[in-house]
């Protein structure tokens, strides 16, 4: 039995350190994956939270998952993914939580690097929601593609299409966007 399959078991009778140690777990995870598509930090904590909460539910209800992380971010996906929805036109997929770029000192590299990530979450937001999942998983998240298949509920040569798919777009999206230097 994995971690992840203890966790849940004892989940499911209510232990509290199970509960706990799922939470740290999670959480900080679930809020960097929602965050990559809602775009700020508020979304992202409500995402993670509110997919901990249906969780506590579903135990309640009887309903407990049979795989928690799969559970877990197809839950999440689906929470950040209403909210990308609600997002204004042109809203764009963040790379990572802006955290350090309220720093005062604004080298050139820094720079360049933050007109690069532009220029991909631009790029990533013009792919399908399921190829910006890919995309995420595989390459931010860093899980190989049978892992991204169990995630994403998907057999392992679908998430490869998929990905192959996200790539060529990226390459094409890419090649196209107007340089910002």
């Amino acid at each position: 039995m994995n971690q992840d399959e203890s966790l849940l078991s004892r989940a499911r009778a209510f232990d509290a350190q199970a509960l706990g140690q799922i939470y740290d777990a999670y959480f900080e995870r679930l809020y960097r994956y929602a965050y990559r598509f809602v775009g700020d930090a508020h979304g992202a904590e409500d995402v993670a939270a509110e997919t901990l909460r249906r969780l506590l539910e579903a135990l309640r209800d009887g309903h407990a998952p049979r795989h928690l992380s799969g559970w877990l971010y197809r839950v999440a996906h689906n929470l950040a993914m209403d909210q990308h929805r609600q997002r204004p036109v042109g809203g764009l997929v963040a790379l990572e939580p802006d955290r350090d770029l309220a720093d005062d000192a604004d080298t050139e590299a820094d720079s360049e690097q933050r007109f690069a990530r532009r220029e991909v979450r631009e790029a990533l937001a013009l792919l399908t929601p399921e190829q910006q999942q890919v995309v995420v998983l595989k390459f931010v998240e860093g899980y190989s593609n049978a892992e991204v298949g169990a995630l994403m509920n998907k057999p392992e040569g679908a998430i490869k299409s998929l990905q192959h798919r996200a790539l060529a777009a990226l390459k094409r999206a890419l090649t196209s966007l107007p340089m910002l230097l």
